[in-house]
């Protein structure tokens, strides 16, 4: 019996597992910091627990930008279909929602994880929680600081699923990141993706609408472009957060990185054209103030007003024609990202130059790489899930191949 030691119990290293209990002659133990495994995995899905998405695996794949060549192969062998089969098969009922993203039917993280848990332990997977990874000690084992004190551990092949370093209290805190650097392994700075922005709003805009929603408007960002997204976001206290956001927070952040101005440009009424806006607003106004004509020719009220008022001079606002067109185009400066351990997800990591096709280290033979650790990202809507627990198949079917060889 050859011994497979997995370090993270979140869903790329639980989905190796699942992969690797399947083969006769292989003990598969599992390493986790947390008390309790799949903690972040519970989190994302509180609020509905997105698995996948339904649409056109070419389009799926582009989702994931530059990386979407080296995570092709992965979701080849373990795609969305395949993840939607696997969670049937642990009982647990699946629809499409009406934007294409795939939930569970009870929109619960729990059942799943429960279900996952139970057969993975009735296929012999053994769990070790409490134990965090230290590095490798000088005869090549695995360091583990225990609850009561230090173990060694040597496997057959060790998997390497620590996620990035978002939510940092669930598991994911990026303490491998030194360890790394000290073995001389490439790693990609992390940074926040799926993350808020902060924003140099008055005392006015902070103290009366933070928690607002601003809803169905259409971003672009760092210039004028006429493609975007549509959708909704939120006001805080610091900034702007949101799933609109979030779609847009790579290149906000990288121009941020490289110095550049940040800017996300907002059509607050993507339904109407700019000539039907700048028609409604040269409408006659009579005695009515600036906000009655907002209200009453175009519905603009509240915190869309709001923020016309914060985001434009006192000139823009008296010229109607100017109006208009900042209505459809209204830029809101970023001034920076929020911290990684607020963020949804972790750009950077692993570099894929570092791992084989088969996400084996090249530096440390018989030692594989998986989940968020990896140098990608990818947006909200399932894709981010679904790329976890693809690369831990991918991952898993690598070991057996190299335990083979």
């Amino acid at each position: 019996m050859r011994e497979i030691i997995i370090i993270g119990g979140g869903p790329a290293g639980l989905m190796a597992a699942e992969r690797l209990s399947c083969s006769p002659g292989v003990q598969v133990t599992v390493y986790d910091v947390m008390p309790s495994l799949g903690r972040k995995f519970l989190m994302a899905g509180v609020g509905g627990m997105n698995i996948t998405h339904s649409e056109a695996l070419d389009t799926f794949v582009s989702r994931y930008g530059p990386q979407a060549a080296e995570i092709r192969p992965w979701l080849d062998a373990f795609g969305p279909q395949a993840i939607r089969e696997w969670i049937h098969g642990l009982g647990i009922e699946t629809f499409v929602g009406s934007s294409g993203r795939v939930f569970p039917r009870e929109m619960k993280a729990a059942p799943l994880l429960r279900a996952w848990l139970q057969r993975l332990r009735q296929r012999g997977v053994r769990f070790q929680v409490r134990h965090r990874w230290q590095g490798w000690s000088a005869d090549g084992r695995l360091r583990f600081q225990g609850p009561e004190q230090e173990v060694l551990v040597r496997g057959a092949a060790v998997l390497l699923a620590l996620g990035g370093g978002s939510w940092p209290q669930l598991g994911s805190d990026a303490a491998w990141v030194p360890v790394f650097a000290a073995a001389g392994i490439p790693v990609t700075p992390l940074k926040p993706a799926n993350c808020g922005f902060t924003v140099a709003w008055s005392e006015h805009l902070r103290t009366r609408f933070a928690g607002a929603a601003v809803k169905t408007v259409r971003a672009s960002c760092c210039g004028p472009a006429p493609e975007g997204r549509q959708g909704e976001f939120n006001i805080t206290e610091y900034g702007i957060e949101g799933g609109l956001i979030y779609a847009l927070a790579a290149p906000l952040r990288d121009a941020l990185l490289a110095g550049q101005p940040a800017v996300l440009y907002l059509d607050l009424l993507p339904g109407r054209s700019l000539a039907d806006v700048q028609a409604a607003l040269l409408q006659p106004r009579g005695r009515d103030s600036l906000a009655n004509h907002l209200r009453r020719r175009l519905g603009i009220s509240g915190v869309k007003a709001a923020l016309l008022h914060e985001l434009l001079p006192a000139a823009g606002l008296r010229d109607m024609a100017e109006l208009a067109r900042h209505i459809k185009h209204l830029p809101l400066p970023v001034v920076a990202a929020r911290p990684l351990a607020e963020a949804i997800s972790t750009a950077g990591g692993v570099a894929f130059s570092a791992v084989n096709a088969d996400l084996m280290l090249t530096q440390h033979p018989g030692v594989f790489v998986a989940g968020e650790m990896l140098d990608w990202e990818a947006p909200t809507g399932g894709y981010l899930l679904t790329a976890c627990l693809a690369s831990g198949y991918r991952a898993g079917e690598g070991i057996l191949r190299w335990l083979q060889a």
